[in-house]
């Protein structure tokens, strides 16, 4: 497993992972937020419980690159929007991870289809 593919292996089994997409500098982060990841098919795909209107998804997708925080570790990530075809199985994916969790639901609803992540700043 390569570093790319390392790095996404952690960000997605991972919990308590924060966000925080780069400022219009290029170099200083927003405010961290706890995100929602799940793995699929080479890709971690996080997404904002407030939909589009989410500060850090506006930010995210506007600036393309930011930092991912927790469990000891932090990875620069570029950003990218999902692809709508696989918004059934990234669904799927939050289903194995957080299929306990009573906040599940809204993380897998239309509005929360959003944003994947990739390893290295864009």
């Amino acid at each position: 497993m390569d570093r790319s593919s390392g790095e996404l292996a952690q960000i997605a089994v991972a919990d308590g992972r924060t966000i925080a997409p780069f400022r219009a500098d290029g170099i200083a982060q927003g405010a961290p937020t706890f995100i929602w990841s799940a793995g699929l098919k080479s890709a971690v795909h996080v997404r904002p419980r407030s939909g589009a209107r989410s500060s850090w998804y506006r930010a995210a997708l506007a600036r393309k690159a930011g930092r991912i925080v927790g469990g000891g570790t932090s990875f620069e990530v570029a950003f990218e929007p999902a692809d709508p075809a696989l918004a059934g199985a990234i669904d799927g994916a939050f289903r194995g991870k957080y299929a306990a969790s009573s906040n599940l639901a809204p993380m897998i609803s239309e509005r929360c289809r959003k944003c994947r992540i990739l390893p290295g700043a864009a």
